[in-house]
């Protein structure tokens, strides 16, 4: 049996925490004597989270017997990350913990008991800049559900942790349990951790006012060149005045904000459907399939091939998910 121990703080985010507890938990029940989970605090007692509900916990001791601490995050973890005797505590328990993980905001907290440094990390898009202003010597990555570098697994924002939880299960109990688990919660099996937090599509027009229509004829005619010259034409502009405002508008280039688009439209497909890898190439816009695999490596951190390998898995019944809806019912 695993010793499993979830770690707040003041203002946490209740789901970070809830999230996962619920995932171990279909995970005992399933296979009995896998897993015992604790929640702990610094002090013990009620936990307030963010939301005003409370979760009971035990006083934190390194000297308590664990396999796996995961570290929340929320609103709180900005003070938390300034408690000393938290540092501490999570630089004693990384001498004598097989895993230490964090949900979204949880990891300013394991960056600052330093032991994020020199590592690979991630957590909520949204703060993803701050962490690495605040933690130079992290390589974050804001665009990844969850990343393993050694024993420090770190995940994205709030529903993240049960993607991470999946994925510790998996490695603990096998592929097959840890989609039971998913079953039961009625999630994804299992989004892979080099996935996107978030729609390029939303993400790059959230502030680009003057080009939201541009995102969309990107999005519609990506099997076309879409070049400079085409996309200034579309908007009645010149290629050099187009290329310097999206820039400046966007922050990227015009090229890369088509390839972001062409990923997340190809990945899809390659998740949902059994087209053809050169033909979802070609309609996308990539025309080469390996030019597309390289994309795929350098974003994803996979082959399209082993993306689609994850999402054809069979349930449990024996059949493929199916190729509109990829929830598991």
């Amino acid at each position: 049996m695993k010793n499993i121990a979830i770690f707040l703080f003041e203002d946490f985010q209740i789901l970070d925490a809830t999230g996962p507890i619920a995932a171990f938990e279909i995970a005992e029940r399933i296979a009995p004597g896998s897993y015992h989970l604790k929640v702990l605090s610094m002090e013990g007692g009620t936990v307030r989270s963010s939301s005003g509900i409370t979760i009971d916990s035990a006083i934190a001791d390194s000297s308590q017997s664990l396999d796996t601490l995961i570290v929340v995050g929320g609103k709180g973890s900005r003070q938390a990350m300034h408690d000393h005797e938290s540092t501490a505590y999570l630089r004693a328990r990384a001498e004598n913990t097989r895993r230490l993980c964090s949900v979204c905001s949880g990891a300013f907290l394991l960056a600052a008991a330093g032991l994020l440094e020199g590592k690979r990390a991630t957590t909520h898009w949204h703060r993803s800049e701050e962490l690495q202003r605040l933690f130079p010597a992290i390589r974050v990555e804001a665009d990844r559900i969850h990343i393993r570098d050694g024993t420090i697994w770190t995940s994205a924002g709030i529903s993240a942790g049960i993607d991470l939880a999946l994925a510790l299960t998996a490695e603990d109990l096998g592929e097959a349990i840890a989609k039971r688990v998913a079953q039961q919660m009625v999630v994804y099996y299992r989004r892979p951790g080099g996935q996107s937090q978030f729609s390029a599509l939303a993400e790059l027009g959230s502030d680009a006012t003057s080009f939201s229509s541009l995102f969309e004829y990107m999005r519609t005619h990506l099997s076309e060149r879409l070049t400079v010259e085409q996309l200034a034409a579309h908007i009645a502009m010149s290629p050099r005045n187009f290329a310097r405002a999206f820039v400046r508008e966007v922050g990227i280039s015009p090229a890369k904000a088509v390839e972001r688009l062409r990923l997340e439209v190809a990945r899809e497909r390659v998740e949902t459907s059994r087209e053809p890898i050169e033909q979802i190439a070609s309609s996308t816009g990539f025309n080469d399939p390996e030019r597309m695999r390289r994309a795929f490596v350098r974003h994803f951190g996979q082959p399209p091939q082993a993306l689609r390998r994850v999402y054809a898995q069979p349930n449990t019944a024996g059949s493929l998910r199916s190729k509109q809806h990829p929830f598991i019912k």
